[in-house]
């Protein structure tokens, strides 16, 4: 049975925030912040408790960007298939630091999310990334980058 997550597009200063998965599925890969909805739970409630646990940053989820299909597969066998919100998200407070099922997080710059980096990102997770960047550019609500 599939499992219901959440994932948050979160853009400040026109970088995106990723973290560095410290459990599978996607052990040791750059995604956006996210994880399983708990029982009982909204959407938003949900991508807000999950940031604040893998990043130490409280945010406040603005709009849903995407709703994607995440299944993995071992062979013909399914290992893992989770159904996930994304949602746009803003900062409003917290400390940034990598923290429950993260190894690391860090901004990232356009440039990085949209090129062959070494961050080696999934090209499901650049388009949700890419659509969120540009629902904060069309919603006009986020802090840009100063020069």
């Amino acid at each position: 049975m599939p499992l219901v997550g959440v994932g948050a597009v979160i853009i400040d200063s026109g970088r995106v925030l990723l973290v560095c998965r410290g459990r599978e599925p996607l052990k040791g890969h750059w995604t956006l912040p996210g994880g399983a909805l708990e029982l009982g739970e909204s959407l938003a409630a949900g991508v807000a408790r999950e940031v604040l646990e893998e990043t130490g940053l409280a945010v406040e989820p603005v709009d849903l960007v995407e709703l994607v299909d995440r299944i993995h597969r071992e062979g013909e066998r399914v290992r893992y298939h989770y159904v996930i919100a994304d949602y746009l998200c803003r900062v409003v407070g917290g400390t940034l630091r990598a923290a429950s099922d993260a190894d690391a997080v860090r901004w990232v710059e356009r440039t990085e999310w949209n090129s062959h980096s070494a961050l080696a990102l999934d090209p499901l997770t650049v388009r949700v990334i890419e659509q969120g960047w540009q629902r904060a550019q069309a919603l006009q609500i986020f802090r840009q980058a100063t020069a």
